[in-house]
């Protein structure tokens, strides 16, 4: 699964959707999940069966659909591409404004499960069991779909950070793999000293990529209690990142090639784009996208801030959450438990999806299987590793998809002017602050 990138939203009609939602949130007397179905009601249900639709964009649920099917043939279940993040966002908002058209499981990243959380606009799956399944999850999933004792969403996936680099030119220039950020920087150096053509990676600005990493360094810029949201990008794991990116900006160390773009699989195919620190979800984009480099590539650990230190973050990832407007919310949750838990998830880890389940990712045959990409090299020893070291406490802000829409209007200054990422994020910081006083949140008060 590819990161979540800075995006903006489709319209002004989205907006007025979210705006919606948040107002619902400040004075709903809705009806939560505590009053819906609960595990027997499940069972009566899948037992009774109907016909549940989903909206998801992920390939790997094809298949699991036909399991669930088989397995119970009484329940038909409509999987529909709505449009990928936040164009299937939109889509959704407009259904749950409109009364009618709302799927009865949606997909929906980490990053903005809290938009319809808060906006009380999915069930709380405690009721139906679901924080069962609290300790088969790794700490990042989890901790991205949960808010005390209520539960938004199942986890499908994660994205725990890693080390993607090219062997073939490391060695070709006496590099060895960074272990902290500063060995990095030395190497960005190196390298771009020994051909002016390569560049230690690539970065125009991107909203996912700097809050992982300032994840990662230990920073938690959003704290979110209900409608009362401090956003403070002046903590010190921001100044760690801030000061070490700095330094590839001021000595234009980073290639200002776009990520996806056609540049940029060229840069990873012919070595001028030497690393990537990005999500485990990488190693099939690798290979679809970059074949002519396999076996030039290998994985390592995320380089620390401080020496010694084991600490990880997330980078994508998404979950499966049954809105209030489901018509079946019993075989909803049914579907959304067997996609996601067992042998669903199963399933969904050999067609390709990384796990966001302890089983899968703690299995031998996962943890042994070789990468013919990366020389053989069994990568998901490095990438459960990271998944166990992701910290728990990260949250995003309730209205994370906006935020994320004007990040390349405050903090992109920094690759494209004088502005230094510190002011970019101050003033990225200023905007979210804003909007969400706008919105009736309570900010930094």
């Amino acid at each position: 699964m590819r990161t979540h990138t800075a995006r903006r939203l489709l319209g002004t009609l989205a907006v007025v959707s979210a705006l919606a939602l948040t107002a619902t949130a400040c004075g709903s007397d809705a009806t939560d999940g505590a009053a819906a179905g609960g595990p027997k009601d499940v069972e009566a249900a899948l037992k009774k069966g109907g016909k549940v639709t989903v909206w998801a964009w992920e390939p790997t649920l094809k298949k699991v659909v036909e399991d669930f099917e088989k397995k119970y043939p009484k329940v038909d279940v409509e999987l529909v591409n709505a449009g990928t993040g936040d164009k299937q966002y939109t889509a959704l908002q407009n259904a749950m404004a409109a009364g009618s058209g709302a799927p009865d499981v949606a997909q929906v990243e980490y990053y903005a499960l809290g938009q319809f959380a808060i906006g009380k606009s999915v069930e709380d799956l405690s009721s139906y069991g679901a924080r069962k399944h609290g300790a088969g999850f790794t700490p990042g999933p989890w901790n991205a779909v949960t808010d005390d004792k209520a539960v938004y969403a199942l986890p499908m996936d994660s994205g725990p950070m890693a080390f993607f680099y090219n062997k073939k030119v490391f060695d070709k220039h006496h590099i060895k793999v960074p272990t902290t950020w500063d060995e990095y920087v030395e190497a960005a150096r190196t390298l771009h000293k020994a051909d002016p053509k390569i560049f230690i990676t690539n970065d125009t600005g991107d909203a996912g990529a700097t809050t992982s990493l300032i994840w990662q360094a230990g920073g938690r810029p959003y704290k979110t209690d209900g409608t009362d949201v401090t956003v403070d990008f002046g903590d010190e794991g921001t100044k760690k990142y801030t000061a070490t990116w700095q330094k590839l900006l001021d000595e234009k160390l980073v290639a200002p090639i776009s990520s996806w773009s056609d540049a940029w699989y060229k840069g990873l195919a012919d070595g001028s784009i030497a690393t990537l620190s990005v999500g485990a979800w990488m190693p099939a984009n690798l290979s679809s996208g970059v074949g002519s480099a396999s076996g030039d590539w290998r994985v390592a650990p995320l380089p620390q801030w401080t020496k010694g230190d084991k600490a990880s973050a997330e980078n994508g990832g998404s979950s499966l959450a049954v809105p209030k407007a489901a018509k079946n919310k019993e075989l909803a949750y049914a579907f959304t438990e067997f996609a996601t838990t067992g042998a669903g998830a199963s399933t969904r880890v050999a067609e390709g999806a990384f796990p966001a389940t302890r089983a899968d990712l703690e299995s031998k045959a996962f943890l042994d299987t070789p990468f013919p990409y990366f020389g053989g090299q069994k990568a998901n020893q490095i990438f459960a590793q990271s998944a166990n070291s992701v910290g728990t406490d990260w949250s995003y802000l309730p209205y994370q998809v906006y935020a994320n829409s004007v990040f390349n209007d405050t903090v992109g200054k920094a690759y494209v002017s004088p502005t230094t990422l510190t002011d970019g994020l101050k003033a990225w910081q200023d905007a979210s602050v804003k909007y969400g006083s706008d919105q009736g949140f309570t900010v930094n008060k």
